[in-house]
């Protein structure tokens, strides 16, 4: 399996086109125009499989909830704990998110 190279324009203004979406409503209106129906559906899956491995949950239980095949929340779980830290990363800033929402208010 092979690196993306990222430093090609047309990566590079993909990735500054996500950057510069300013909020949720903006984010979906782009993700449907970029992604089809299946392919968001796919991305929220191994988004879920994703918390899924990081609360140690088994492959068979993951592949049951998600529909996604062993191969791919191998795929998943390999990411997850690799060295780029992707998917940790995004876990985090939503734990964090949340965390913090359900702070608010309470000091």
């Amino acid at each position: 399996m092979s690196e993306i190279n990222w430093k090609t324009k047309e990566k590079s203004e993909l990735v500054n086109a996500i950057l510069s979406l300013k909020n949720k409503d903006e984010t979906e209106r782009f993700l449907r125009d970029l992604l089809t129906e299946g392919e968001i559906e796919e991305f929220t899956e191994r988004l879920g499989a994703a918390k899924m491995l990081s609360q140690n949950i088994q492959y068979n239980a993951i592949t049951e909830k998600t529909g996604l095949s062993s191969t791919t929340i191998a795929r998943i779980s390999k990411w997850l704990k690799g060295p780029l830290g992707g998917y940790r990363l995004v876990l985090n800033n939503l734990h964090h998110h949340s965390s913090s929402k359900l702070g608010k208010g309470l000091s």
